[in-house]
């Protein structure tokens, strides 16, 4: 039983859409490859090689707008990516290790809702120590052990729906980082770990890819980048007055209804 018919190649609308909410989720608490996973559910696309690789690849398109917004920080000196290496190398060596089982066995709806529904809970939990958590370091004094702690916790979010943003701010939060610092801080892995997975994945697959399937990749990242521009911009703005809870809040909604979706209708029609 299904939906309605699937299509096997996403539409010009489609890539765009998914551009967007990749953009707009990628650096929030929510899970942006569940977000993505979900939003191909509900367009009916068939859960293609290609639509894996490209709920990946488009990261890009995101990970340029953090570039553009923390330029200047980049450029200051070599303290913060050294950290940010540290950092990077636990999600390196076990994504790597695990990338074909990640790849064919956890990009479900179904994964995506119970990992929601689970990250839901610990925001919601963490929520007044999270807005107790003094300040102890800044991410460019970070201590090596507590860097790899923060990379090790990240590993988390290998599993779809979990939000490798969320894992990373609990994790700097645990560190010695206050809200907005680790939220920075979590922008900023961003940078190495989305390249890896996305470069990793491509070099895998981009072989394959036919004109068309470049096209769709060239315009979900173009998408991604501006709506990634924006919600990063209104996200720090809002980071003071913004409690965590609410993003526990809302995953637990869509975790609950995607999970009923995925009992419903089996996974292989997806």
């Amino acid at each position: 039983m299904t939906l309605v018919e699937v299509t096997t190649v996403p539409s010009l609308l489609d890539v765009i859409i998914l551009g967007m909410v990749e953009g707009m989720t990628e650096f929030l608490p929510v899970s942006s490859t569940g977000h993505l996973i979900l939003t191909s559910f509900l367009l009916k696309l068939q859960n293609t090689e290609f639509l894996k690789s490209f709920e990946v690849a488009i990261q890009l398109g995101a990970i340029l707008a953090i570039l553009l917004i923390y330029a200047k920080r980049l450029v200051q000196g070599w303290a913060i990516y050294q950290r940010l290496i540290l950092a990077f190398l636990p999600t390196a060596t076990i994504g790597f290790l695990a990338y074909k089982v990640i790849k064919k066995f956890l990009f479900s709806p179904l994964t995506v809702s119970i990992g929601l529904i689970v990250g839901r809970i610990i925001l919601i939990v963490m929520d007044r120590w999270i807005e107790e958590q003094p300040s102890h370091y800044e991410p460019e004094t970070l201590p090596v052990r507590n860097a790899l702690l923060i990379g090790l916790i990240q590993c988390v979010s290998m599993i779809p729906g979990v939000s490798r943003a969320a894992a990373t701010i609990i994790g700097g939060l645990s560190q010695g980082l206050n809200k907005r610092q680790a939220t920075e801080f979590s922008f900023l892995l961003a940078i190495p770990t989305m390249l890896a997975a996305t470069g990793y994945d491509l070099l895998k697959t981009a072989h394959a890819f036919n004109g068309d399937e470049i096209t769709a990749l060239a315009v979900g990242m173009v998408a991604a980048f501006v709506y990634a521009l924006l919600a990063v911009k209104l996200f720090i703005g809002l980071l003071e007055k913004l409690s965590f809870k609410y993003f526990g809040y809302y995953r637990i909604v869509i975790g609950v209804i995607f999970l009923v979706l995925s009992l419903m209708f089996p996974i292989a029609d997806i």
